[in-house]
């Protein structure tokens, strides 16, 4: 009995291991890089050395069919309850649709401004880099399991933690188009608990997350030009 159940188990580690192989070598690399020119990977961008030695980063890039002033008209209203994330709804926002129009109201963004994540407000983004029509820097700092946000500039950081950021980089593309660079940096503790869930859950998350919002920001910009 215990020498079938050995056997079956080592049946499945080979294709187990080549699965794990073929994600970390092909998949991965993809995920974290997805529609990014290599000038586009390798270059340095506004708000990297908030978090300057990440445990793990994704750089992501798409064109959008308008000026950078229209397409930042768009991202400076984001927030939960702002217009929202421009991504999967149900899963970013409770079911409650982004907004498909410019709102007036929210378009005087500030750094140090606060972009809520969940109804409750307390959690947030912080605006932590913004120069209009550029570059919009959002950072997260989340005290674990509490939930509850630090200030990363403090010299006693939480035993575990998430501290991380969202950048936007809007540059002119030809045509009058815009090129849309997104990178994300981040650090997190403890490392042996942190590690496997970013490698399964954060990194995959992110991409669905935002392969989504690039889709839905250009399908607003398209319908509105």
């Amino acid at each position: 009995m215990g020498g079938s159940r050995t056997a079956r188990r080592l049946r499945w580690l080979g294709p187990a291991c080549a699965l794990s192989a073929i994600y970390t070598t092909w998949v991965r690399p993809r995920l974290l890089t997805w529609g990014a020119s290599p000038g586009e990977l390798t270059g340095t961008y506004p708000g990297d050395d908030l978090v300057p030695a990440p445990d793990g980063s994704s750089t992501m890039a798409t064109t959008l069919p308008a000026p950078p002033e229209e397409v930042w008209s768009w991202l400076v209203q984001m927030g939960y309850d702002r217009a929202g994330w421009y991504s999967w709804d149900r899963v970013d926002r409770g079911g409650h649709p982004s907004a498909d129009r410019i709102v007036p109201e929210w378009q005087d963004l500030r750094e140090g401004e606060r972009l809520n994540v969940e109804p409750t407000g307390r959690n947030w983004f912080t605006v932590a880099m913004l120069e209009p029509g550029r570059t919009l820097v959002l950072r997260s700092t989340t005290e674990l399991p509490a939930g509850r946000p630090f200030d990363a500039r403090s010299a006693a950081l939480p035993r575990a933690y998430m501290d991380g950021t969202w950048g936007f980089y809007l540059r002119p593309d030809d045509g009058g188009w815009t090129r849309l660079v997104v990178r994300t940096r981040g650090r997190s503790r403890p490392r042996q608990i942190m590690a496997p869930f970013d490698l399964l859950v954060g990194e995959p998350s992110h991409f669905i997350m935002q392969s989504r919002q690039f889709h839905n920001l250009r399908s607003r910009v398209l319908t509105h030009r």
